[in-house]
C-alpha cells in the first residue's frame, strides 16, 4: 500500500511543460525580487525552537523531559506506525500537485524548483554536520545518529516552502503543511527514533533553511541563469521511487 501511494504521488506530481518562451529580463527580476524580504522577526521562533534543542543536549531537567516524554508515550504492546517515512515529503510535494492541478503559487518551475534544491541542500547539509558533531544516542538504542531529527527538519522545511508560496492565496493552505510536519515530529517520537529536543531542533533547522533559500533564491539564479532570452525551453519536473528511496529529477533543456 505504500509503495501504491507513493507511485500515485509520483504520476500526480510529473510535471512537463513543452515549448514555453521564458519571461523577460525585467519580469524575471520582478519575480525573483518577491523572495527577498528578511526581517528579524521571521527568524525568532525557528531560532528558539533550533536553541531549544540544543540546550537541552546538556540541560539535565530538559534531558529528564526528554525521558518522561518518552516513558509516557511508549507503553507495553507499543506498534510503531510508519506513516512518518512518507508524510515528510508531503508538504514540499503539496506546491507542485497545486500547481499542476492550476493553482498557482508565488514562484514559476524553475523558481521554486531551485528554492526547494537549495532548501533540500541545506537541511542535508546542516543535519548530518550536526549528527555527525553531537552523535546523540537514538531512544531505541540502535545508532549514535539522532540530534537532530532529519524526518522532522525536511518536513518543516516542506512546510515552510508550502506556507511561502501559498499564505497570499490562502492562509489555510499555506499553514497545511504545519499540521502535516507536526503530525511528522510527534511520529518519530511515538516511533521512539528520537528525542523531544531531536523533533523541536529539526523543525527550527528546516524552518530556517526553507527561509535561507529563499533570501538565497536572486542571487543563486543570477548565478545558474547568467544568460536570459526569448527562446524555447522545456521543462520536466519528476518524482521517483525505486523501492527503497524516494527522489526526485527536474530537467530544463534550453
Amino acid at each position: 500500500m505504500k509503495n501504491l501511494i507513493i507511485v500515485l504521488s509520483s504520476f500526480l506530481l510529473t510535471f512537463s511543460a513543452h515549448g514555453q518562451k521564458l519571461i523577460q529580463n525585467d519580469s524575471i527580476n520582478n519575480d525573483l525580487s518577491k523572495n527577498i524580504n528578511f526581517k528579524y522577526k521571521q527568524i525568532i521562533i525557528p531560532l528558539l525552537l533550533t536553541s531549544y534543542g540544543f540546550v537541552a543536549l546538556h540541560n539535565s531537567k530538559l534531558l529528564q523531559l526528554n525521558r518522561s516524554v518518552r516513558d509516557e508515550i511508549i507503553k507495553d504492546n507499543h506498534s510503531n506506525f510508519h506513516l512518518d517515512d512518507i508524510s515528510q515529503y508531503a508538504p514540499a510535494l503539496a506546491v507542485y500537485a497545486l500547481n499542476n492541478l492550476g493553482v498557482k503559487g508565488k514562484n514559476n518551475l524553475r523558481n521554486r524548483s531551485v528554492i526547494l534544491a537549495t532548501s533540500l541542500g541545506l537541511v542535508f547539509t546542516s543535519t548530518t554536520a550536526i549528527k555527525s558533531i553531537t552523535k546523540i544516542e537514538r531512544p531505541d538504542y540502535t545508532t549514535n545518529n539522532s540530534f537532530p531529527s532529519g524526518h522532522t527538519a525536511l518536513a518543516f522545511a516542506g512546510a515552510e516552502f508550502l506556507y511561502q508560496e501559498y499564505k497570499d492565496k490562502s492562509i489555510w493552505v499555506g499553514v497545511s503543511g504545519y499540521f502535516v510536519a507536526t503530525a511528522t515530529g510527534g511520529l518519530r517520537i511515538y516511533n521512539n527514533r528520537h528525542w523531544l529536543n531531536d523533533v523541536v531542533a529539526g523543525a527550527g533547522i528546516g524552518i530556517l533553511c526553507t527561509k535561507t533559500a529563499y533570501w538565497l533564491n536572486p542571487y543563486i539564479n543570477k548565478l545558474i541563469f547568467k544568460k536570459e532570452d526569448s527562446t524555447n525551453t522545456s521543462t520536466i519536473f519528476s518524482p521517483y521511487y525505486d523501492g527503497k528511496m524516494l527522489g526526485a529529477s527536474f530537467i530544463m533543456n534550453f
